[in-house]
């Protein structure tokens, strides 16, 4: 049987036949129409080619088309079933999984799929029967117990869901899923012993898990104990300062309403372990495989909120903005993650381009949520991004009056504002609050750089900057841009030996940018290496610089550089330092 891989060494002859059409890649959110090729090859090589660019839409046409052309091509088979699942189509993947289990018993993804088909059915003897064979590996071996244990649950067979779900026990690495799990499971089951084990996870550190914190609290909440669950939310919002995830559960506090079981099927349970191998997964950038997976966990609970936000985040990862509001759309009203779901649509819609819509939805979260920083923090990064650097000053004030006193985790609000403050020439106020950004953050070398950078190209605290600088370059010694500012500021301080040796090595970091290369000319000159000097500034020409620096490198070429600190053919030195994007901001999620 021939692989796809084998016809290689002939696809020049074969795709010639009739080669398809690529305009159907998405750009901006927009899908136009595909047109497929005749021939197999040249829609499998462009099915490749469109998943390379994440075009998964157009990647599926294509792959689809060449199985139909190769219907007993393996690995085409094998990569078609997995994309499907990865996209959540998993109607359209269930008879690949079915053929791809006849040719290999113990497939991991298609076993899974069949099972999660199986549990929506509420066929649990034929999950467990599935599953009865304990000689799986690798992925089924992590998820076998889990999805035996809540079959034998579906079935009502407490006793044998407890023992199945026991293998996780036995393994370091899984012992923590296996006491979460386990009090899920008793839960479900209305065992008294429930709330001993949701005790026991309490005096673990499960501050950053927010399904098992809210299943604790709902537990309390449902069971009349409501001064405990408060006491939980407490306790798990201090650790995550911000966060708007206990908003619905306070809001519930106080009208007295109970909630319902969270979990209230098997199907619901199997999801929730889904999406925790899932999000383990995606933390050890095994992102594929995990998309797979919180694919599955949402066709077995559609509403499955903290899913929904897994499956976005993973697609903006690859840069699918517009797939991903498709999913953040879908989170429910009351859930506990709409907010954040509104935060990355207006995100994603900034980075699609449609800035209008998102300055409105982040206007209208700002609104809703008067108290919340956040949603302005994120509107002055999209406007700084933008260039609106009043504009960002303002927004970013009216963060920062909201926070109230500022606390070292909102150092990069100064930082941001800074940015904006310099950028729009209002270099004292940039100064004061980069200054304070560092009291908060003193190793952080963004900071340090932008500082010392901003110094060294005024001619101002130049051994000071220097040292900022230096110690920026120890903390990112891999960083072209840093390197380039500890270069430059050697050449402000006219050691130009020293400007060159750290110039080359940021050139080697960042070949294609053209200020570096600008500055590598001039340290070149310097030191009288005039021919290459005259390279790097060609270089940088080639490199399409902004209109300024192109007319200081032309003139350059013609006249060379002046006298050293004379004001005659001065370098020209306006980079923005680096740091200038949008820094990090925790997820709250």
């Amino acid at each position: 049987m021939l692989r796809v891989s084998s016809y290689c060494l002939f696809v020049t002859l074969l795709i010639s036949v009739s080669a398809p059409s690529l305009a159907g890649i998405q750009t901006n959110g927009e899908r136009v129409e595909i047109k497929l090729g005749r021939s197999p090859i040249g829609n499998y090589l462009a099915g490749r080619h469109a998943q390379a660019r994440h075009d998964v839409n157009a990647a599926l046409k294509f792959l689809l088309a060449a199985l139909k052309g190769l219907p007993n091509a393996p690995d085409l088979r094998e990569s078609t079933f997995f994309l499907l699942v990865s996209e959540g189509r998993i109607k359209e993947a269930l008879p690949l999984a079915r053929k791809l289990i006849r040719e290999n018993p113990k497939s991991p993804i298609a076993n899974l799929t069949l099972a999660v088909e199986a549990l929506r059915k509420r066929d649990y003897a034929s999950v467990i029967a599935r599953f009865k064979d304990d000689s799986h590996t690798g992925l089924n071996s992590f998820t076998q117990p889990f999805i035996k244990a809540w079959a034998l649950a579906g079935q009502g067979k407490s006793d044998g869901a407890q023992e199945a779900l026991a293998k996780l026990d036995r393994r370091e690495s899984t012992k923590g899923f296996y006491d979460a799990h386990r009090a899920l499971l008793l839960d479900f089951m209305n065992d008294p012993s429930a709330e001993a084990a949701y005790n026991a996870l309490l005096d673990k550190d499960i501050s950053g898990s927010f399904q098992v914190i809210q299943h604790i609290g709902q537990y309390y909440e449902r069971h009349g104990q409501i001064e405990k669950a408060r006491a939980i939310y407490d306790r798990s919002r201090s650790s995550m300062p911000g966060t708007t995830l206990f908003d619905v559960a306070y809001t519930r506090l106080k009208s007295g309403v109970r909630p319902l079981k969270i979990l209230r099927s098997a199907s619901d349970g199997v999801a929730a372990a889904l999406f925790t191998v899932a999000n383990s997964l995606r933390l050890q950038r095994a992102k594929g495989t995990a998309l797979a997976l919180v694919r599955l966990a949402l066709h077995l609970r559609p509403n499955f909120g903290l899913a929904m936000v897994l499956v976005a985040e993973i697609l903006e990862e690859d840069k699918r903005y517009a797939d991903a509001n498709v999913v953040y759309e879908r989170v429910a009203l009351d859930s506990p993650f709409r907010t954040s779901s509104d935060l990355g649509l207006a995100k994603n819609l900034g980075s699609l381009g449609q800035t209008d819509r998102a300055i409105a939805l982040y206007t209208e979260i700002s609104n809703r949520r008067s108290h919340d920083p956040e949603p302005l923090i994120q509107l002055g990064n999209l406007l700084r991004r933008l260039k609106r650097w009043e504009d960002a000053i303002k927004v970013y004030t009216d963060a920062i009056a909201r926070i109230g006193i500022i606390e070292k985790r909102f150092w990069h609000v100064l930082y941001a504002r800074g940015i904006a403050y310099e950028r729009g020439n209002r270099w004292p106020d940039a100064e004061r609050d980069l200054l304070d950004a560092l009291k908060f953050k003193p190793e952080q070398p963004f900071i340090l750089n932008y500082i010392g950078y901003s110094w060294i190209d005024q001619g101002i605290h130049l051994k000071r900057a220097q040292k900022m600088i230096r110690r920026a370059a120890e903390l990112r010694p891999d960083d072209g841009y840093i390197i380039d500012s500890l270069g430059w500021g050697y050449y402000k301080l006219g050691k130009y030996e020293e400007a060159v040796k750290e110039l080359e090595r940021s050139i080697e970091i960042r070949p294609e940018d053209p200020i570096i290369n600008d500055h590598l000319g001039d340290a070149y000159w310097r030191v009288g290496r005039r021919l290459e000097a005259r390279f790097q500034w060609r270089r940088s020409l080639s490199l399409d610089p902004k209109k300024d620096l192109d007319e200081k490198i032309r003139k350059k070429l013609k006249f060379g550089l002046g006298v050293p600190n004379s004001k005659e053919q001065q370098p020209y030195s306006e980079k923005d330092p680096v740091g200038g994007g949008n820094p990090s901001v925790r997820n709250k999620i």
